[in-house]
C-alpha cells in the first residue's frame, strides 16, 4: 500500500513560502504531539518519523520520498496522514483512496 502524490512542481517558490509562513510553529508541535501520543507504546514509530523529517531537512530525501515513507509509516492512521498534508508544498498531496486501495 502506498500513497499517490501529485508530482507537479509547486507553482512559484513565493507561493510555497507563503503556505509555510501561514503554518505556525505551534501547528508543527501539535502534530508532533499527536504522533507521539498515538505511538506512545511504539516509540520506534515516532523516532522513525523524526528521522524522516531530519532526512528531508538535510535534503537527503525529497518531498515524494517523504510522502512515501510517511504514508507507509502511518498507513493505518488516516487522521495523521490527512494532518500531514498541510505541511506539504503546493502540488503535493497524500490521497487516502490510494493508501487504502479504494
Amino acid at each position: 500500500m502506498s500513497a499517490r502524490c501529485h508530482t507537479a512542481a509547486p507553482q512559484g517558490s513565493a507561493q510555497g513560502q507563503q503556505q509555510f509562513q501561514r503554518l505556525k510553529v505551534e501547528d508543527a508541535l501539535s502534530y508532533l504531539d499527536q504522533v507521539k501520543l498515538r505511538f506512545g507504546n511504539q516509540p520506534q514509530v515516532y523516532n522513525d518519523f523524526l528521522d524522516i523529517m531530519k532526512e528531508f531537512k538535510s535534503q537527503r530525501l525529497g518531498t515524494p520520498g517523504v510522502i512515501g515513507r510517511v504514508s507507509q509509516l502511518f498507513r493505518d492512521h488516516q487522521d495523521l496522514l490527512m494532518g500531514f498534508n498541510k505541511f506539504l508544498p503546493r502540488g503535493y498531496e497524500i490521497v487516502l483512496e490510494c493508501v487504502w486501495g479504494g
